[in-house]
């Protein structure tokens, strides 16, 4: 990362270019003292990104107590973290985390005393993991879910439950033992209660990963359902932030829909069918009272509403009987607002040659010049 001096060599590096390719004179021998100040100042502009996570690394492994004691403070630490999570955004830095020693103080780090910390640790972790499977597989072997689990379940910072989420789904996605760990740790169990909070973010990524769960699995359906799940997503259908609502209404249709191929009946038991049809009507009501606007912007809800009803009571929900479900411009293409900024070359170029043969066109014919003998002269 760049400092101050840093910022100083790269003015003393353009200067020096410019002095040297303005084009206002002839090229001369670059003398050996100006090449050693470049080179110089070029490498101080190189980062070691394998030497720096050793540094990061070293950090890490000194006790919390000694870094106080040095006057290290938490917001530096979570500088640190940042600029480590720029560097393993790159697969093969991810992976080489594991080799130099840094992956297992990461993972301590999950059980800081600081909630940034344990929050910027989950996130660090989150990018490392994300669609690599030798990292997965390395988090895994380590032993890295566990204090995961334990900040879902059990932090008192949201934030840092969120994050240790966020974590773990990128950590399970696409990893069958992945999964198989998580289901059983009472991850599902974990989830539920994520979706008993108030933080509308903490929702949205619960509501996410069960989602995928029970798509990649379907016999999961029945566990969560024995959870309680439907009761809470039921909740959640009423909530005031719609991808919550959206959500919580793609799951109540996944379990309806693997109950019915496998039973030909509803998910949920005579009293909470009676209070999903109530809930579902109150939505209904609610998007019958919207302006064309509003409506556009809730398309997937009524949608969803729609297929939910069907399955769950064998007819059209109000909404189609209403007509508000296939609205003129649903299907539409998003308006062209980039068009009348950025004009693409290809038609710059055809309007530009388009523009000049208008000018050729309007452009007076003159007669021919004829050039040869001229008419006899009379003698």
């Amino acid at each position: 990362m760049a400092n101050e001096g840093g910022s100083k060599n790269l003015e003393g590096i353009l200067k020096w270019s410019l002095a040297h390719s303005d084009g206002t004179r002839p090229s001369r021998e670059i003398s050996e003292e100006d090449k050693r100040w470049f080179m110089e100042a070029m490498q101080s502009q190189t980062v070691d990104v394998v030497k720096r996570m050793k540094e990061i690394t070293l950090v890490m492994k000194t006790p919390e107590n000694v870094l106080e004691e040095q006057g290290v403070t938490s917001a530096e630490i979570e500088d640190l973290l940042d600029e480590l999570q720029e560097h393993v955004e790159s697969i093969d830095m991810a992976n080489d985390l594991h080799t130099i020693g840094g992956l297992s103080p990461l993972l301590e780090y999950l059980k800081n005393s600081s909630a940034g910390i344990r929050a910027k640790a989950a996130e660090v972790i989150t990018t490392i993991v994300q669609n690599n499977p030798k990292s997965q597989q390395l988090v895994m072997e380590a032993n890295g879910l566990e204090p995961l689990l334990a900040n879902l379940t059990s932090d008192p910072d949201v934030t840092a439950r969120t994050k240790a989420l966020g974590a773990i789904s990128s950590l399970i996605r696409h990893n069958k033992p992945g999964v198989a760990a998580f289901r059983l740790a009472n991850g599902y169990g974990a989830l539920r209660d994520a979706l008993s909070s108030d933080n509308v973010r903490f929702q949205r990524k619960a509501l996410s990963l069960v989602e995928y769960l029970l798509q990649e699995n379907s016999s999961d359906c029945s566990v969560i359902t024995e959870l309680g799940f439907p009761r809470t997503m039921m909740h959640l259908v009423s909530s005031e932030d719609i991808d919550v609502r959206e959500a919580a209404l793609r799951g109540l249709l996944e379990l309806a829909r693997d109950e019915q191929s496998r039973t030909s009946s509803s998910s949920v038991s005579s009293t909470e069918d009676e209070k999903l049809k109530q809930i579902l009507e109150e939505r209904v009501k609610a998007i019958s009272a919207m302006t064309k606007e509003e409506l556009g912007a809730v398309m997937d809800e009524r949608n969803l509403i729609d297929s939910l009803w069907s399955v769950c009571y064998n007819e059209p929900s109000s909404l189609r009987k209403k007509g508000l479900l296939d609205l003129p411009g649903d299907d539409a293409p998003p308006p062209d607002v980039a068009s009348s900024f950025f004009q693409p070359a290809l038609r710059a170029l055809a309007a530009d040659n388009k523009s000049t043969a208008e000018k050729k066109k309007d452009k007076k014919e003159e007669p021919p010049l004829l050039l040869g003998l001229g008419p006899p002269s009379s003698q």
